[in-house]
């Protein structure tokens, strides 16, 4: 779990107060069912931008979980999304909240612990997909996936957070960033 270090009040312009990162943080956990017609205007969708082996950026839609102060994104590891973090863990995952925007810098790392596995597809199941661990006890299956995921098994991964910053979208608004160690 990342801890809390510094933040930048970026709304200070304006004369807001800072924004407290533990409500945000209880956003994140609270997003829940992320298939459409659930929360939200129509869903919440993660945004996660990883990085080319040619330099460039690429962004593609996640299913994502926030969890102990990480996220956990599941995919294949054949696949470019899943390649790219295992070459180039830098990584950003973006999503709209009910109430914030949020942007997180951080660190990618494949999961290898079978009881953390087992905890995100329980995390998954509860939210609506289906996922159980698969005979390894490393990586996740289920009936259906994103086809961008690529074929089963999917796998875990970490998504550590260095920096972070979100955006208030209710009234009276307001904006912060975070660095964690």
């Amino acid at each position: 779990m990342s801890t809390h270090v510094t933040s930048k009040n970026l709304a200070g312009l304006y004369d807001l107060p800072p924004l407290e990162w533990a409500a945000v943080d209880a956003a994140l956990v609270d997003i829940g069912d992320q298939a459409p017609g659930g929360r939200g205007p129509d869903r919440h969708s993660h945004w996660l931008t990883t990085v080319n082996a040619d330099g460039s950026p690429h962004t593609t839609g996640v299913g994502a979980f926030w969890d102990d102060g990480a996220f956990y994104v599941v995919s294949g590891r054949g696949v470019r999304k899943g390649r790219n973090m295992e070459r180039e863990p830098r990584c950003t995952i973006a999503v709209a909240a009910d109430d914030y925007d949020v942007v997180v810098d951080g660190v990618a790392e494949l999961v290898t612990d079978a009881g953390v596995v087992a905890h995100i597809a329980q995390i998954a199941a509860d939210g609506g997909w289906p996922a159980t661990v698969d005979e390894s006890g490393t990586a996740l299956t289920a009936p259906y996936s994103a086809p961008s995921a690529g074929p089963a098994p999917w796998h875990v991964y970490r998504v550590t957070p260095t920096r972070a910053n979100a955006l208030w979208v209710r009234e009276p608004g307001g904006a912060t960033a975070w660095s964690f160690d």
